[in-house]
């Protein structure tokens, strides 16, 4: 059984960007797993499995413009169907 459902994945391209703000601010803000959040002041990899993938969106898209976006549905993956 899965958790989190939706493999969230998007690069951020923005000024000053702070990988451990960005990393805390989904601690406090967001449930999930798996988070990787790593760059440096102008562009920022994300890496969050949650079920609520639009807020990761909404907020990241507050820091920069956002890009190279892909949420895929890992049940689906898990039952042999395109995510």
């Amino acid at each position: 059984m899965i958790d989190f459902r939706y493999d969230t994945q998007l690069l951020i391209d923005g000024e000053n960007l702070d990988e451990d703000a960005i990393n805390e601010y989904f601690v406090k803000n967001f449930e999930g797993d798996c988070l990787l959040a790593v760059g440096d002041e102008t562009c920022i990899k994300i890496h969050f499995h949650t079920n609520e993938p639009w807020k990761v969106l909404e907020y990241c898209s507050t820091l920069g413009e956002i890009y190279d976006i892909v949420v895929e549905d890992m049940d689906r993956q898990s039952r042999g169907l395109r995510g």
